[in-house]
């Protein structure tokens, strides 16, 4: 079994559709997506799954921009993502026919291993053998004519790659002896000092320059009755600050980690604060459904008013600040790491807890009858009882009738409600409504 998440990457010429691909694949919006050459000339990364298959999604910068040096950058990213990808879509325009610079890439690809689906994109309206008849001269096989914008044929495609990707090993879903941690941040923040000051030797490379741990590198310690297994990956930092292609290849590594373990610490340098990089970060890691202890490091070299100042910021800029615990700590020193494995094994706790189905109905009957939710169309909503639907996240599933009218506002306030109660810290929570009496009477009930 593949020890981590498969990888799929996204290549073509610019303004084929590749972001709007990823987004697409991945359920997001975060990818710039506009109508004019080169807009992404870096990578994106996510996660999606289709069925029971998860696995990451790399859209690459487009080839055959018009500066030659931003074109070389953009081979390379390609070549790197093309050595890890364990399936490759090449993405050519339905719209444009078939252009030069498709049969260029066309000849970089007769050399991967990896499966190569060509995918020819922005076909709405043409028929299937239409839109694909210019494209079979590029020798890659039988096209999948598509459009990423509407969805139309997207199925197949689907189907079709991860039928081909390797079975990825599970994330453990039980509660044992061991804690799976995975360390991200940016780089410099401190990571391998952290990791070394668990382990109590020199293990990992600790240097005060940033980019020195360029893969996941995984230990083992024992701490307070428990087994630990930590995970220390390289420094994800901002796109347009990465110059290394062999550090791009890095942050698949580190979603890869994130994927494997059970609680993630997200390390921020009390002197550089929150960025908007690491906020997107911990967003993703968080939508994932893994647990997440923020460690703000190098504290203790901060004045007064400076600690202030950044748990202000980290008040007002933390995504989803209330459900985060955030620990400040000295990983040089050591201080604060007692509070930091309290806080890993709360919030541990907090992803696998049992929630029994009469507290969990009788914490939902509260919270209607405190602030019920609002009429739709004069028929009030009904909410009738809750139980749980898994863990590592916790997901509730909330049984009632019209629950597809509830707004986001009225489930995010349900959240709240369940969180306090049942101290959830740190894990997301997953509500899942159902109309109808009985849960077991419908199939995935």
């Amino acid at each position: 079994m593949h020890p981590e998440l498969p990888v799929v990457a996204i290549i073509g010429r610019p303004n084929v559709g590749k972001s709007t691909l990823f987004n697409r694949l991945t359920g997001r919006r975060d990818a710039l997506v506009a109508d004019r050459p080169g807009v992404t000339r870096d990578r994106q990364y996510g996660y999606a799954h289709h069925n029971a298959r998860r696995f990451l999604v790399v859209d690459t910068g487009g080839l055959g921009q018009e500066d030659e040096t931003v074109d070389a950058l953009a081979a390379r990213q390609t070549d790197i993502a093309l050595s890890q990808a364990d399936a490759v879509l090449f993405v050519v325009d339905a719209r444009q026919g078939q252009h030069p610079g498709d049969a260029e890439i066309a000849r970089r690809l007769r050399g991967v291993d990896a499966p190569i689906f060509l995918v020819v994109n922005k076909s709405e309206g043409v028929g299937r053998y239409e839109a694909a008849a210019d494209f079979y001269a590029l020798g890659l096989g039988e096209p999948y004519a598509i459009s990423a914008e509407h969805g139309d044929r997207m199925a197949p495609l689907i189907e079709a790659v991860t039928a081909v990707l390797p079975a990825a090993a599970p994330p453990k879903n039980a509660v044992g002896e061991r804690i799976d941690l995975a360390v991200l941040g940016r780089p410099n923040a401190g990571k391998s000092t952290l990791v070394n000051r668990l382990l109590g030797e020199e293990r990992m490379l600790a240097l005060d320059a940033p980019g020195t741990t360029r893969d996941a590198v995984a230990a083992q310690f024992s701490a307070r009755g428990r087994d630990f297994r930590i995970v220390d990956t390289a420094g994800v930092r901002r796109r347009t600050k990465i110059r290394d292609p062999l550090e791009k290849f890095s942050v698949i590594k580190a979603l890869q980690a994130a994927e494997a373990a059970q609680v993630v610490l997200f390390l921020i340098d009390a002197r550089a604060g929150l960025g908007a990089q690491d906020a997107r970060l911990l967003r993703l890691v968080s939508e994932r459904g893994r647990g997440i202890v923020v460690a703000v490091n190098k504290w203790d070299g901060l004045n007064s008013d400076d600690r202030n100042r950044l748990r202000t910021e980290l008040a007002i800029d933390l995504p989803f600040a209330d459900m985060l615990p955030v620990c400040f700590i000295s990983a040089l020193h050591g201080s604060g790491l007692g509070e930091l494995l309290t806080t890993v094994e709360r919030v541990h706790a907090a992803c696998f807890a049992d929630l029994s189905t009469p507290r969990l109905s009788r914490v939902l009957e509260q919270a209607v009858a405190a602030h019920a939710p609002p009429a739709v169309a004069g028929r009030r909503i009904k909410l009738r009882y809750a139980h749980q639907g898994g863990r590592n996240p916790p997901r509730i599933v909330i049984h009632g009738n019209q629950v597809q009218a509830l707004s986001d506002e009225y489930r995010r306030y349900l959240e709240r409600r369940f969180r306090e109660t049942f101290k959830l810290v740190g894990t997301p929570i997953e509500l899942v409504f159902r109309s109808g009496d009985n849960p077991y009477a419908r199939r995935g009930g």
